[in-house]
């Protein structure tokens, strides 16, 4: 079934959207968050797991610290009030890769809350409330095998992989976002962006949305233009990107109102969110929190913190990230609209690091929001996701630098990194890109686009030296692309001056 989706300026003349997200990050510590098994990514499969993370009667969890540590960073870094004291609870459902058959979780208690983030889009600031930063810990994988979409439906057989059952995660959930109008869909993305490099700077997590290290639940309603009132949500689940986030809010949008506008209600359910086809469709009808049967965890001793370790963590909180902008923009000498250019691409921390590891602010903005902004776009993928680095893309401005290369062979480089062909220094080597300098290679192109061009030449001796470009567009396609332009300019004037 097709869904009927209303086109967005008409969603907006008729509705207002509410946004609530809910962001899982999934914590860097070396082990499990109730047991000592290893936390890391990649291992085979069933390899990492206890008695405690599989949930075997008579295993006993115990509270991992650093993880306590981590989600008070969390907390404070949002603004969040940090509870004196907070426990875990039981929060009861089947999911057949929760091996215990509930999830150890916060309830009512969570241990940070009543917070809030400032994002800026298009100038505009908008402050996202956060209602809650609770611990708990994640899921076992399912995958299901022998189908077309990777789904249950249509598989042959599902296999279960319970070694990310257990890893800490800490869930920051915030408060309905109510007008951001036409820019909802943006909002959205900036926070999740923004929220990212935050928990980077923290340190606390790896935070890569194509690892599952940090996945987005977007909950969207549509309530009557004016009414005030929040109308029935959707939550679509385990959208792994900053593009699909928006892509994401801007669907849900168009489905309400279609749905709305035929006279119909909003089922309250959670959805599944299709990156190749930009849709959500069905999962299943939306659990409120008594169906949960949540109860207090009686294996674990309550969380108290003292006053004294919240300040002592306080201090060790990075930079605000209001206050980095304002900084980096300073430090860079970026306009206004340079730097809005940059926070909207979400590349602020690409060039940040290429501008540490020795690349000018211009020539990392101008790679990371034209070449390579452009590359992520065509891919459909985050900028971040694009899979060439910020040490690679301040190595290949230093062969420009340096005079190997020059902006069009750069862009050549590009697609040898995006191919996986080495090092820039390598792929120059094995391409042959580097730039001819010699001057005999190019006194002899040189000759050449004089003798093919006489009346350009003339024009040169005549004194009209600005008619050298032409001759220097000839060389360098004879060249392709390769010559040093400076240099052939010089000999162009020494023969014909």
């Amino acid at each position: 079934m097709t869904d009927t989706l209303v086109a967005f300026d008409d969603v907006l003349a008729s509705y207002d959207p509410a946004l609530g997200l809910e962001v899982h990050v999934e914590l860097n510590t070396n082990t499990k968050m109730f047991c000592g098994c290893p936390a890391v990514f990649g291992g085979e499969p069933n390899t990492q797991v206890c008695p405690t993370c599989l949930g075997l009667p008579g295993a006993m969890p115990v509270v991992n610290a650093k993880a306590i540590e981590s989600a008070i960073r969390i907390g404070l870094a949002l603004n969040c009030e940090i509870a004196e004291w907070c426990r875990f609870a039981r929060k009861n459902y089947f999911y057949p890769d929760m091996p215990k058959n509930f999830q150890t979780s916060q309830y009512d208690e969570p241990i940070a809350f009543d917070g809030w983030m400032d994002v800026e889009v298009d100038g505009e600031t908008f402050r996202v409330e956060i209602e809650r930063a609770h611990m708990e810990e994640d899921t076992g994988k399912s995958l299901h095998v022998g189908g077309s979409t990777g789904r249950i439906h249509g598989a042959d057989h599902s296999l279960v992989d319970y070694n990310r059952a257990g890893i800490p995660l800490i869930e920051i959930v915030t408060k309905p976002i109510q007008g951001a109008g036409e820019k909802a869909p943006a909002v959205a993305r900036a926070y999740v962006s923004q929220l990212r490099d935050l928990i980077v700077a923290l340190g606390v997590s790896e935070a890569r949305m194509d690892q599952g290290n940090l996945r987005a639940d977007v909950n969207l309603s549509l309530a009557p233009k004016g009414s005030g009132v929040l109308g029935t949500r959707t939550e679509t689940k385990n959208v792994n990107s900053f593009r699909s986030v928006e892509r994401a809010v801007r669907y849900e949008m168009q489905r309400h109102a279609g749905i709305l506008d035929e006279g119909g209600s909003i089922l309250q359910e959670t959805r599944h969110w299709h990156e190749d086809t930009g849709i959500t469709t069905s999962g299943r009808e939306k659990s409120d929190a008594e169906d949960y049967r949540y109860f207090p965890e009686p294996d674990l001793v309550p969380v108290a913190p003292s006053r004294e370790w919240v300040e002592q963590l306080r201090g060790t909180l990075p930079e605000n990230p209001t206050q980095k902008r304002a900084r980096l923009q300073a430090d860079w000498g970026y306009t206004d609209l340079e730097m809005r250019d940059v926070i909207a691409s979400g590349s602020i921390g690409l060039i940040e690091e290429t501008v540490a590891a020795g690349a000018t602010p211009q020539a990392a903005r101008k790679w990371w929001l034209s070449e390579l902004g452009r590359r992520a776009n065509d891919a459909g993928v985050d900028i971040t996701d694009l899979g060439v680095t910020p040490a690679q893309v301040a190595a290949v401005q230093a062969l420009v630098d340096g005079g190997t290369l020059n902006d069009k062979l750069a862009r050549q480089v590009f697609d040898g990194l995006l191919a996986g062909e080495g090092t820039p220094e390598e792929i120059v080597a094995a391409r042959g890109l580097a730039i001819v300098s010699d001057d005999g290679a190019l006194s002899a192109a040189v000759d050449n686009a004089i003798a093919a061009n006489p009346d350009v030449a003339d024009k040169i001796r005549d004194g009209k030296v600005a008619a050298a470009g032409a001759l220097i567009g000839e060389v360098m396609k004879e060249m392709r692309g390769q010559a040093d332009a400076g240099r052939v300019r010089e000999l162009i004037l020494e023969k014909l001056t």
